[in-house]
């Protein structure tokens, strides 16, 4: 109990510290220039830096809807073995919203299986957003 307790405030300060990098690297990207194209955001959710991929996923959450040709790249993000780049990657799913109805399966593998409490609420989250009847179908 108290390892996994600790795990989970690791990770969470790991979020966190990630989190606030990703919105640098945000900000960066954006000052003074055009906004990044979802190609390039699809492209940085495969690059090999786990900042890079947590910065992407952040930025096609603050898309929404508008990001939905980015969800055959995020279904496939879900099983990253970062849980700093699956967290970001339920909210830009949710922030699509039934646009991304693709995803409904794999978010429920990953709010059933995720060994991270936040992450599977997170995909808990999105599927309600996505498909109320997915995590009603569950109880």
């Amino acid at each position: 109990m108290t390892s996994r307790i600790l795990v989970a405030a690791a990770v969470a300060v790991g979020l966190l510290t990630t989190a606030t990098h990703a919105q640098a690297q945000t900000n960066i990207k954006q000052t003074g220039s055009a906004p990044v194209p979802i190609s390039q955001l699809i492209a940085d959710l495969k690059a090999a830096s786990p900042y890079t991929r947590n910065g992407a996923a952040y930025q096609l959450a603050g898309m929404g809807p508008a990001a939905a040709p980015a969800v055959p790249a995020l279904i496939e993000a879900l099983s990253d073995p970062s849980a700093s780049v699956r967290f970001p990657v339920t909210i830009a799913l949710r922030e699509i919203g039934p646009a991304a109805k693709a995803a409904v399966p794999a978010l429920k593998k990953v709010m059933d299986d995720d060994i991270n409490d936040e992450v599977a609420a997170s995909a808990k989250r999105a599927l309600r957003r996505i498909d109320p009847s997915a995590v009603d179908a569950d109880k």
